[in-house]
């Protein structure tokens, strides 16, 4: 409704901090949502909050039960299906999507020359499989929720498709980067039936997103 306050989907995880941090640096109070309180849902600065995990966000906003929401361009890529408006790189967040394997072990090339065809374990396939596919070369994925790492270590997988950061945990676990896939980052998203209904609200909250993640 257009008299209800704009609702934004903020995601919690790996992202909420940074994405306080902006609303913040925007003018928009989040000391309530930094707080101790349980709760899923927020009043501030003449619009409502509401935190959820950010694989969620395009759901809730595709649907309408959120007019715009912060997620990551991981997130979007995936579940491509979701038909909402990406309005704004928010530039925090960043980290890459990478084909990964055992360090200084060429399964995956052995795989690929001897049956045609390489094992990943992921838990991203639709980006794994538009990726595979637009290189020319055929996979069997493998979904999985846990810790993707574990696959090519016992033998599940050739190798593995994952978001990464430091790089860190690769390493960890005696794996490799060895193919770039994608860079992702923090992204601002509109529902389509909002951003006509709302243009005003959702352009105003967008320059001053841009303005403050320029800083």
């Amino acid at each position: 409704m257009a008299d209800a306050p704009l609702k934004l989907a903020v995601p919690r995880g790996a992202l909420f901090g940074e994405t306080l941090d902006l609303l913040d640096a925007a003018g928009i109070d989040t000391s309530e949502m930094r707080g101790d309180s349980r709760s899923l849902i927020f009043e501030a600065s003449g619009m409502t909050f509401v935190t959820m995990r950010p694989s969620d966000v395009p759901t809730y906003v595709e649907a309408g039960a959120a007019d715009v929401g912060i997620t990551g361009k991981d997130v979007l890529l995936e579940q491509a299906d979701r038909v909402v408006y990406e309005l704004l790189d928010l530039g925090f967040g960043r980290c890459r999507m990478v084909l990964a394997a055992r360090t200084g072990n060429d399964r995956l090339g052995e795989a690929q020359r001897r049956l045609g065809m390489m094992r990943i374990a992921t838990k991203y396939p639709r980006i794994a499989e538009d990726y595979f596919e637009s290189t020319g070369r055929r996979v069997e994925l493998i979904e999985v929720k846990g810790s993707v790492e574990l696959a090519p270590l016992v033998g599940l997988g050739d190798g593995i498709v994952d978001l990464v950061a430091t790089g860190r945990t690769l390493e960890e676990n005696e794996l490799e980067v060895r193919e770039e896939i994608v860079d992702c980052t923090a992204r601002f998203v509109a529902n389509r039936v909002a951003h006509k209904l709302r243009a005003a609200e959702i352009d105003e909250l967008t320059a001053k997103l841009r303005e403050a993640s320029a800083r």
